[in-house]
């Protein structure tokens, strides 16, 4: 099953409950989830580019990428910034970043202290900090921190996935 481009993906954001310890959790899974999916991924696979896609390994480099943009946006919408600042959206940094000639060890490791950084600023938050808000530049729509990180949540998920999709394609060929 093919999933949906990120880019095309629409979020809402209306519902009323606090479930921000539940995207805490999903955050915090992450780095572990990361490092299950690739341990029995050889070498070769991790750094294979499928008709000019990224690698499991760039996948992976392009979360680490990412955080530094999380850190921002969650500082927009503390100090009150009526717009989050943008994305770069066709994702330079990842593209320039070389993640094949990193090793996998060093990837999952760097991942997961820059998680560890965002999750012990996260869950310092009061629950009205969480509720705090401002516009999202591409979706148009007001994105409060607990949407912001079910938002990262989402996307992380989408690596995952696609990490998935990766190895299954190579290890059937």
């Amino acid at each position: 099953m093919k999933q949906i481009r990120w880019f095309d993906r629409k979020f809402e954001f209306s519902f009323e409950q606090n479930i921000f310890p539940s995207i805490i959790e999903r955050l915090d899974g992450t780095p572990l989830r990361l490092e299950n999916k690739v341990s029995t991924v050889s070498s070769e696979h991790l750094t294979t580019r499928l008709e000019n896609t990224w690698s499991i390994q760039e996948n992976i480099g392009h979360l680490i990428d990412l955080e530094p943009l999380w850190f921002g946006r969650l500082d927009d919408i503390l100090t009150n910034k009526e717009e989050l600042r943008p994305a770069d959206l066709k994702n330079r940094k990842t593209d320039q970043a070389e993640h094949n000639n990193k090793s996998i060890d060093e990837l999952l490791a760097e991942f997961k202290n820059i998680r560890t950084e965002i999750l012990n600023k996260i869950t310092q938050l009061t629950e009205e900090e969480v509720y705090k808000y401002s516009l999202h530049p591409r979706l148009k729509t007001p994105m409060r921190i607990m949407d912001l990180f079910l938002f990262v949540a989402e996307h992380d998920d989408h690596h995952l996935a696609r990490i998935t999709e990766i190895n299954k394609i190579l290890t059937t060929k």
